[in-house]
């Protein structure tokens, strides 16, 4: 049996979790069995550069900190190897590195998880990361805002010589 310390240590453990797990935007559940030291390093790097944590914490007490908060949903995705990603910024840009990451190795998938209060599935947490990010759509509307703008400066400038022409 576990000494008291122990237990007492493991339940601050996951308070700790839970209260972060509250305050994200995104949890996200991965199996990475079959990855290296050196790509999941790199990994880390890039989901610390959009400020998202990444942890391989025991099934058992990310379901704890999941359960303490009332969700339930991703219980049945705790079995086997689990690393949890999780911030309290941005959703996109964390699913979109582990998306990609995914892609480049085959054994690294996501189980689901869970991204503005709901749970997701993996195949929906995919589709969300091939959405283009917020910047991408914000330079197409400006593209597309300053070609519109270029064809009516360019129509009004003809009027004016075609006026002057004809005065």
């Amino acid at each position: 049996m576990a000494s008291k310390t122990i237990l007492k240590q493991k339940e601050e453990e996951v308070k700790a979790l839970a209260e972060k797990l509250k305050n994200a935007k995104v949890v996200l559940l991965t199996d990475y069995r079959g990855i290296n030291v050196a790509d999941v390093t790199k990994l880390r790097a890039d989901l610390r550069n959009s400020k998202t944590e990444y942890k391989v914490i025991k099934n058992n007490i990310i379901k704890r900190a999941l359960n303490e908060n009332g969700e339930n949903g991703l219980d049945e995705l705790l079995e086997g190897p689990t690393a949890i990603i999780f911030g309290e910024e941005d959703y996109l840009e964390p699913s979109k590195i582990v998306y990609n990451y995914s892609k480049n190795n085959e054994f690294y998938q996501i189980k689901g998880g869970i991204i503005d209060g709901k749970v997701m599935t993996a195949e929906e947490i995919i589709t969300l990361a091939k959405l283009p990010s917020r910047q991408e759509l914000l330079a197409k509307l400006a593209g597309s805002l300053l070609g519109n703008i270029t064809k009516l400066a360019a129509t009004l400038d003809q009027v004016r010589i075609k006026k002057e022409a004809n005065a």
